[in-house]
């Protein structure tokens, strides 16, 4: 189980990235947007299977 400061930590680090990203790298305002609403998403959804509240994460994915 992952503590509440670890959790803290990791979204603050993965701010701190997101924001080095799209700071120092140049690219159209678009992409900047589409990756930040995908970071965002990617974000959420993994707190949620943390909390256990998206249980379909926990489970392994075998392919076909």
């Amino acid at each position: 189980m992952i503590s509440i400061l670890q959790l803290i930590v990791l979204i603050v680090l993965v701010g701190v990235i997101l924001w080095l990203v799209n700071t120092y790298i140049p690219m159209d305002a678009k992409i900047k947007q589409i990756l930040n609403v995908v970071v965002v998403i990617v974000l959420i959804l993994w707190l949620l299977a943390v909390f256990g509240l998206l249980p379909m994460l926990n489970r392994p994915v075998i392919p076909g």
